[in-house]
């Protein structure tokens, strides 16, 4: 079992009077304090923010600027091309950008970059090629803050250049001071980069395009709020997909994108949702993440990403629909390589003894560059270390990193530069570039200079409280809705209880990973709780110790028209 170590949430407020004030349950304002959120005003919008609650666009370092200068462009016929990446929140940003100019009328194409063949982000090739198509304009999304080289060659041809990202600035720390990288654009849109006066630094690449073309439809007197209307799902999309923290403006997005996407007008968005057999069911933060968003992702991993935008400049439903079945069909040989990979990275670790290494480095060289990040991300997952997969490339070694709360990679990775042709990403996913003349040493370093300590290494389980299960009734239960989007950053509700009994268990499922349990809890209350896991694991755990002590979920289960009250097993010890 991975080491865990749990926290009830003890953060205090006036739990009966805020309950009473907005009409909620005095557990549904204890969920919300808990999550950070202090205040009326911030618990009003939290539960009932609208669109009128977004920050204005205008707000933002660069956008003003940008949104002149485009519709300048625009006016001119000048030729503008959008090179986005090659991931979701990549090829949504793509697609607003896209799609807003041309109803702008400007002459604009893209330029989705090939994820084995180009990398992430500009380069000198695409750069090359922009100039010999005589672009007179180029306009980056979700990529450019930290192609300095590449925008500086852009302006050497004569290119105009306008950033529009959402990562973090690169900068050099001499004596602790740090000083910040930005390109040489013409225009640098970036929530991060300093001096900017946005009030929520955290939004996607999608949502920062959004922000753009919401100024410049201002600009062009169509109003912001039609951009916000056409682009919203897309954002929220986008949002989701790129596992942006669902609190602050971000929730407001995803919470009315996913509403809009409930009734996109897009043909190709409505193929994707009918081929995923979603088609009349109400889409949650969880079809984007792990339904519809894979196979979008699956266009850019395993062919060009240009497939996923395709479909999303899609006109005609039976095209829309060949393509969405084309994207399905590539997520389920994505799902298969990324099995087999994780089971020859789970081999490795135990072949080599690797479990008590604090960073694992595996080296899988026939492993398909674009799966690196998901397989160190269940590695990550099932071993609670940080987890890099490197694998060969065309140019040496290549790989993505997924880490743990208590180690920023991004950082880390700094540490040792100088042993990279590339490397960039943030506190929990990076991705590299090396010669591979370096892999040794790179093991050796981030080996011996990690810090992190045996209690560093335990998952944090983050309980909001202990509760009776015979306390979630069906109409606490319905008001959980007030608490969604749940996911990154706003998490579901997660209770514990002590001392609970095992009377009956049954396994399900195709490979025996579903199991109910009859129970007797600590109050004498006899009921079914459902575990989605390793089963054996579980039994012989509660057959070692009697008693369990449970966190669980509680949830309405519907099936045939009828519904009842589900705990689900989170965790257990």
């Amino acid at each position: 079992m991975k080491q865990e170590k749990w926290y009830i949430a003890s953060k205090k407020a006036d739990f009966k009077e805020l309950g009473r004030k907005f009409g909620i349950d005095p557990l549904i304002a204890r969920l919300i304090r808990n999550r950070d959120i202090e205040g009326e005003e911030a618990v009003r919008k939290y539960l009932y923010g609208t669109l009128d609650d977004l920050y204005e666009p205008a707000l933002m370092k660069g956008i003003p600027e940008a949104a002149e200068l485009l519709r300048r462009k625009i006016s001119e016929k000048k030729k503008i091309r959008i090179i986005g990446d090659y991931d979701i929140d990549g090829i949504m940003a793509a697609y607003i950008l896209r799609a807003g100019l041309e109803m702008l009328g400007a002459r604009a194409d893209t330029v989705i970059p090939h994820r084995i063949q180009d990398g992430y982000g500009l380069n000198d090739e695409l750069i090359r090629e922009a100039a010999e198509d005589k672009v007179d304009t180029v306009l980056t999304c979700d990529n450019g803050i930290a192609a300095a080289p590449q925008i500086a060659y852009a302006g050497s041809l004569g290119l105009t250049v306008i950033v529009t990202d959402h990562h973090e600035v690169p900068y050099e720390e001499t004596d602790g001071e740090r000083r910040y990288l930005l390109p040489a654009a013409a225009v640098v849109v970036d929530p991060k980069q300093p001096d900017c006066a946005y009030p929520f630094s955290g939004i996607c690449g999608a949502a920062v395009a959004l922000k753009l073309m919401q100024a410049l439809f201002e600009a062009a007197g169509l109003g912001g709020g039609k951009a916000l209307s056409l682009f919203l799902e897309m954002a929220a999309f986008a949002t989701v997909g790129d596992v942006m923290e669902l609190t602050d403006e971000n929730r407001i997005l995803v919470k009315y994108g996913l509403r809009a996407l409930q009734h996109t007008q897009n043909p190709g968005l409505r193929a994707l949702i009918e081929v995923c057999g979603l088609n009349g069911r109400e889409i949650s933060a969880y079809h984007i993440g792990f339904v519809l968003g894979p196979c979008l992702n699956a266009a850019g991993r395993l062919d060009t990403a240009g497939r996923a935008l395709a479909l999303l400049m899609c006109a005609a439903r039976e095209e829309a629909m060949r393509l969405a079945v084309d994207l399905k069909h590539l997520n389920e040989s994505r799902k298969e390589m990324t099995q087999r990979g994780v089971e020859r990275a789970q081999a490795q670790i135990e072949a080599q003894g690797l479990t008590k290494k604090k960073v694992l480095i595996l080296y899988l060289p026939d492993c398909h560059e674009s799966l690196a990040g998901i397989i160190a991300g269940r590695i990550r997952e099932r071993y609670g270390r940080p987890t890099f997969i490197l694998t060969d490339s065309q140019e040496g070694i290549k790989g993505s990193g997924r880490s743990i709360e208590a180690y920023s990679m991004y950082e880390e990775l700094s540490k040792c530069k100088d042993l990279f042709t590339k490397y960039g990403g943030h506190k929990m996913a990076a991705g590299l570039s090396l010669p591979r003349e370096n892999l040794g040493a790179f093991m050796e370093r981030m080996e011996t200079g990690c810090a992190l300590t045996d209690e560093d290494f335990a998952q944090k389980v983050h309980i909001d409280a202990e509760m009776p299960f015979s306390y979630a009734s069906r109409e606490l239960l319905s008001q959980f809705s007030l608490l969604e989007p749940c996911g990154n950053g706003n998490r579901r509700p997660l209770f514990a209880q002590r001392d609970v009994t095992l009377l009956e268990s049954r396994i399900y499922g195709k490979n025996g990973n579903v199991g109910r349990y009859k129970v007797l809890d600590r109050y004498g209350s006899c009921l079914e709780l459902t575990y989605f896991g390793n089963q054996q694991e579980l039994l012989d755990h509660w057959q070692a110790k009697k008693k369990l002590n449970v966190t669980y979920y509680p949830q309405l289960n519907s099936y045939r028209g009828e519904s009842e009250i589900q705990f689900v097993i989170q965790n257990y010890s």
